[in-house]
């Protein structure tokens, strides 16, 4: 029953289409008359007939109001009826215009100013003459409503970090929308995120102390290293009573390299021992 259903549809639209792609007796009628004029004036409405477009460039010519074979003319030179005729130049070149600054509210309840870029075209000329009134001005408005609706789902920590993953959903959600319109949507971009004064400085303040914490941090777990290195060092010296004086000799080396006027020698206590037994 269903798909009985959906052929009896689709057959409705079949004969819809074509009853609406017929010009009627009427219709026809002003076709031939229109024919009829360009004959006895061909060399003069010749330059009325022959219109030509760009490469880039695509012309949806109506009919007595209704679009002519379905599909665009172009690039290069087509004819149209003088007075049954009428036609509208797409331009299917990539634009690309700015968002302005949008006051945002994000998920944490913080206010943020936004604005990005958007890269579209067209990729259909039929359907964005005969959807849509203005393509371009429909673009940028959707644009800015799906910016809006994008952010207020993040937190600001989202909003900083992940601008490549916020730029693709607000790309999916543009091309799904417009895609009745005829309107690709290549590209999306968040240019800047302006964030208040006073969340900078809590912002700048809180990174500071992060940093001082860290820090501390690393400077604790030095200083703990370098108590297991001197713990494991005087044990080495305990080990051999010969390894202190070498140290003793190796540190006077290092103050006489620094040109120092006063040298303190340490005085090995064995030597003190010798002396005393000696008495």
């Amino acid at each position: 029953m269903v798909t009985q259903g959906k052929l009896q549809i689709n057959a409705v639209d079949n004969i819809e289409e074509k009853n609406s792609g017929s010009l009627g007796c009427c219709g026809w009628i002003l076709v031939l008359i229109s024919l009829l004029f360009i004959i006895p004036t061909f060399p003069l409405s010749i330059f009325m007939c022959v219109k030509i477009v760009k490469e880039y460039e695509r012309a949806v010519i109506f009919r007595l109001g209704r679009i002519k074979d379905r599909k665009p003319k172009g690039p290069g030179i087509f004819f149209v009826l003088p007075c049954t005729d009428t036609f509208v130049k797409v331009d299917l070149r990539t634009v690309s215009f700015d968002i302005p600054p949008q006051e945002i509210l994000t998920k944490d309840s913080v206010t943020v100013s936004v604005d990005g870029v958007v890269y579209f075209r067209i990729q259909c000329p039929i359907s964005a003459v005969a959807n849509v009134s203005n393509a371009h001005s429909s673009t940028r408005l959707l644009a800015q409503t799906t910016l809006r609706n994008v952010l207020g789902t993040k937190n600001l920590a989202e909003l900083l970090s992940d601008r490549e993953g916020i730029s693709l959903s607000m790309q999916e959600s543009l091309d799904e929308a417009t895609d009745p319109w005829g309107i690709k949507v290549e590209r999306v971009e968040i240019k800047d995120v302006k964030l208040p004064q006073q969340l900078q400085r809590a912002m700048a303040a809180e990174a500071e102390a992060s940093r001082e914490a860290r820090a501390k941090i690393i400077a604790a777990e030095g200083e703990m290293k370098a108590s297991r290195a001197l713990k494991e060092a005087s044990l080495v010296i305990a080990e051999s009573p010969s390894a202190l004086q070498l140290r003793y000799l190796q540190t006077l080396n290092t103050i006489a390299a620094e040109k120092n006027s006063t040298i303190v020698f340490p005085l090995p206590i064995d030597v003190l021992q010798n002396f005393m037994q000696r008495k």
